[in-house]
């Protein structure tokens, strides 16, 4: 079977209904709704073949027909069609910019606000991240037995702490010891130098220093851990409660996993570190968190004035507007 034109606009209109109404879309339903020349017995062949090669399906044996993932992907980029913003919603972007012009923190904010009343879906929105911190000092400080507070001093005078539990209590001269080490060999390192290497490196000097290797590991985790969140722009997450009123995810056992996942920060900061110049559209099982298997994610970067402003994410059901989100996410590039 090929995918011809027939089939395409068939799509499209399944894709179009489905978005709009959350309900299976059927051939009489299409014949009626659409100019398309052709009876419902040939609509339902062609659906039969779309469905046939993974497009749409069958939520129910005697049900209409649903868009899969495979047949948003195709309608992202092959159908969708480029929508023009309404004076009303260029308006809320207006505002949100003019509002707070030149503060990159509050400018994003209101941003990601001005695109949650637009689209109705959760916004996840970043600030530019920072310059990458190089490690200044690290202190190792005994706090009850095995568990040591690790407090890591940046080079832009930034102070991390992290709790590590050790595999055995390392005593205050070992800690002042660990300090020591771990400064000398890590001192002017930012946290994408830290690997592998670094870890057998570490069982080298620590070996040559009478300390025992079994503090390498929990000791390098709690290093990049710090680093990570000295890097790390302020991540805000706005309209959550907007996942919650579409249809998908009346399942409270779904939605508090959902929930549950967009409230992990080190989750989110790790999704946004992936957004580019060009606009990213992920759907469905596409994410590789599979929680989030029956969500889309649309994000790019944001830039005003030519000046980078930070990262912006929408998410909401994989039955979203994709083409006002897209409109919404050009207008803010």
């Amino acid at each position: 079977m090929t995918m011809n034109s027939r089939k395409m606009r068939i799509l499209e209109a399944i894709v179009n209904d489905y978005i709009a109404l959350a309900e299976p879309i059927g051939s009489r339903t299409i014949a009626k709704k659409y100019d398309f020349g052709l009876s419902s017995a040939t609509i339902r062949n062609e659906m039969s073949d779309l469905e046939g090669m993974g497009y749409i399906t069958a939520p129910h044996a005697s049900s209409g027909r649903i868009p899969s993932d495979a047949g948003y992907r195709l309608y992202v980029d092959r159908v969708m069609k480029r929508r023009r913003l309404s004076r009303e919603e260029k308006s809320l972007l207006v505002r949100a910019l003019q509002r707070e012009e030149g503060q990159a923190r509050s400018l994003i904010k209101e941003m990601a606000r001005a695109v949650a009343l637009i689209t109705n879906y959760t916004i996840v929105a970043t600030e530019p991240v920072n310059d990458a911190h190089k490690i200044k000092l690290i202190q190792v400080v005994v706090v009850d037995g095995p568990v040591v507070a690790l407090v890591l001093i940046t080079d832009l005078n930034v102070a991390k702490n992290q709790v590590v539990v050790l595999p055995k209590a390392p005593g205050h001269s070992v800690a002042a010891r660990l300090s020591t080490a771990l400064t000398a060999m890590l001192s002017g390192s930012a946290a994408h130098d830290l690997g592998g290497l670094y870890n057998d490196m570490a069982r080298h000097h620590f070996r040559e220093m009478g300390l025992d290797e079994a503090y390498v590991d929990p000791l390098l985790a709690a290093i990049q851990a710090a680093l990570r969140t000295a890097d790390s722009s302020e991540i805000y997450t706005i309209g959550m409660k907007n996942i919650l009123d579409f249809p998908e995810f009346a399942d409270l056992q779904k939605a508090r996993a959902i929930v549950g996942r967009l409230e992990e920060k080190e989750g989110l900061l790790g999704l946004m570190a992936q957004c580019c110049d060009e606009i990213g559209i992920i759907i469905g099982a596409e994410n590789e968190d599979s929680t989030l298997k029956e969500c889309s994610i649309i994000r790019a970067k944001i830039s005003i004035n030519g000046q980078p402003c930070g990262n912006i994410a929408i998410i909401g059901p994989t039955r979203m507007d994709y083409a006002q989100v897209v409109a919404v996410l050009q207008a803010t590039l």
